[in-house]
């Protein structure tokens, strides 16, 4: 039998978890034909010799959802081994709402901007249902697989319109709420894989009609959410969400709505677990209510991303300071004018002070200026200094040096700290609980402030280490199911898998360098985003090739001619098989 890609002689692994061997795999037609210790030859060959060869990751938290629209291909995340991501994550989605709508909903949120949203949505939007936004996206040259959850605050907005949708004095009426079930029925008809929502109250709207607000999904109440999760339920389908971290009892009824009992239990993918510097053993508590929760029928994964949460602020452009009052006031002004005397004025400053000082308030902020330092300044004596020490410098309260060099320097301020997930040897047992699911890259998303594309070349390298110190806390085996097959099974998609007959969705990863550069800094203009220069990561040599639907897009680190020129990937739909493209879609359509 001819192959048409044979990926030979390295380590292979099945996302089972099962054993890893050395074996040469055979791709025909978009499919794994054989795995064989036998020599076999194919029109392309790959040899994979010292090399990982694994199914591609899944990234089941990104927000593509604008970006997949004018720059289909996604190299940044073929380039790390990802070969299938989610998009339509926390209550977002681009399935009914218009281009304005949906610049409201994402701008500000996850800090892609409005004015580019607007373009992208008015330009391409040609569907009006679940199933047509799935034909538009196969009609463009996809370079990683998609799947998509439909959007509450997506629904809710186009039924109601965003002022009703974003008071507590409105609900929906009898009919909005039955269009809103009609449009989640067809979205779980096309192959959706559920149904996101929101309850965390800092992410707050961008636009005129209602800037500030927090997202239409935050208002709804308990007979509109039961009306919608008991159709998720009744599919097998899943709710993905973030809950109000700071009201507890709320969170812990929302997550109860899990517990099957006599129905099925609800499957749900929450926000986040992460090893908190605010609060050092809050995990304790998130991994503690999903074992609870899952011993009494219910089925809760907490999404945690396995290294260091990084982030980098632009000036006061972050939004950890929509946690604040006095943070969410300074970033409701656009006019950087305006801004300006905002935090000049004293008692604004009293203000910000005194809910930076309040350590008791629950939030994912460490609220610490002395581990936040200055990583690029037009004052370059204050590179490498915190907040904190220009503060004690300058016979100032941190706060205050803080928002004296944001009105002098402005977004030239360039600064960054670490808000979780600091602790490796809390990341190990995180990276082990059965409650957890690996994968919260917000790729898409947040594009000056984080770049965790390699996020699971990062896991495995962790891995890796453990395993040569002597001092292991999972095999490899183990790694690769819990970022591939642990994750297809759970939403229930055609990937995730290397075995024969699985799609040939492949990683071949070399282990001698996954080393530091994993860890290196770098930015790329984004030509779809008028040229923002957006955090990326960059370590070529730990990715050999990358294949979707048996087409080699990545070799060596770098994407192939196909990307962005050709469709590789298709839309997984939940439950089903998804045949590998059979004829090009180029550029062109």
């Amino acid at each position: 039998m001819s192959f048409d890609v044979v990926i030979s002689n390295g380590r292979y692994f099945d996302g089972t978890g099962g054993p890893s061997a050395i074996r040469n795999v055979g791709i025909k037609d978009g499919r794994v034909a054989v795995v064989t210790d036998e020599p076999i030859r194919g029109a392309e060959e790959i040899d994979a010799a010292g090399k990982w060869v694994m199914p591609g990751f899944l990234d089941i938290h990104t927000h593509y959802d604008v970006e997949v629209l004018n720059g289909p291909g996604l190299a940044e995340s073929l380039r790390h081994g990802v070969t299938t991501v989610v998009v339509g994550s926390c209550s977002l989605s681009t399935i009914h709402v218009n281009g304005v709508e949906a610049g409201d909903l994402f701008g500000r949120v996850e800090a892609i901007p409005r004015e580019y949203v607007i373009a992208a949505i008015d330009r391409h939007k040609t569907w009006s249902t679940a199933e047509e936004y799935i034909a538009a996206l196969e009609a463009r040259p996809l370079g990683p697989n998609i799947t998509a959850f439909l959007g509450h605050s997506d629904m809710r907005t186009a039924v109601m319109g965003l002022e009703r949708a974003t008071t507590y004095d409105d609900e929906p009426t009898k009919a909005e709420l039955a269009q809103m079930e009609r449009w989640l029925t067809e979205a779980l008809d096309a192959g959706f894989i559920g149904l996101s929502s929101q309850q965390l109250l800092f992410d707050r709207l961008d636009g005129d009609v209602c800037r500030s607000r927090t997202l239409p999904s935050t208002y709804v109440k308990h007979r509109e959410m039961r009306r919608l999760t008991g159709l998720v339920r009744r599919r097998g389908r899943v709710l993905q969400s973030g809950p109000d971290i700071q009201h507890p009892l709320k969170m812990g009824m929302a997550l109860l709505r899990s517990i099957g009992g006599v129905r099925k239990p609800l499957k749900m993918s929450f926000l986040a677990a992460a090893d908190a510097k605010s609060n050092p053993v809050g995990y304790l508590f998130l991994t503690g209510v999903a074992r609870v929760i899952n011993r009494l029928g219910g089925d809760l994964r907490w999404q945690h991303l396995p290294v260091p949460f990084e982030v980098y602020g632009d000036g006061i452009d972050l939004v950890i300071f929509e946690e604040l009052g006095a943070g969410a006031a300074a970033l409701h002004l656009r006019d950087e004018v305006e801004r300006n005397a905002l935090m000049r004025d004293e008692a604004y400053r009293r203000r910000f002070r005194k809910e930076y000082d309040n350590k008791f308030k629950i939030g994912a902020w460490h609220r610490d200026f002395f581990d936040a330092a200055i990583v690029a300044c037009p004052d370059e004596s204050l590179v490498g200094k915190t907040f904190g020490q220009v503060g004690l410098d300058r016979g100032l309260h941190p706060v205050d040096a803080f928002l004296d060099l944001v009105v002098e320097h402005g977004r030239a301020l360039r600064w960054r700290t670490v808000i979780s997930n600091h602790r490796p040897k809390i990341l190990k047992k995180l990276a082990v609980d059965p409650g957890i699911q690996i994968g919260f890259s917000d790729a898409g998303a947040h594009l000056r402030n984080m770049a965790f594309y390699n996020c699971n070349l990062r896991l495995l390298r962790h891995v890796q280490q453990s395993i040569e110190a002597g001092a292991p806390f999972m095999t490899v085996e183990q790694a690769v199911h819990r970022i591939t097959g642990e994750l297809g099974d759970f939403y229930s998609i055609d990937a995730g898998h290397l075995r024969v007959g699985d799609r040939a969705d492949v990683a071949v990863i070399d282990p001698a360098h996954l080393d530091e550069s994993l860890d290196a800094y770098a930015e790329e203009a984004v030509e779809q985003y008028g040229g923002l220069r957006r955090m990326v990561n960059r370590n070529d040599d730990a990715v050999t090739a990358v294949l979707v639907g048996g087409r080699t897009v990545i070799r060596d680190g770098v994407p192939t001619d196909l990307v962005g020129a050709v469709r590789t990937g298709s839309f997984l739909r939940a439950g089903r098989t998804t045949p590998a493209p059979e004829a090009a879609v180029t550029a062109g359509g």
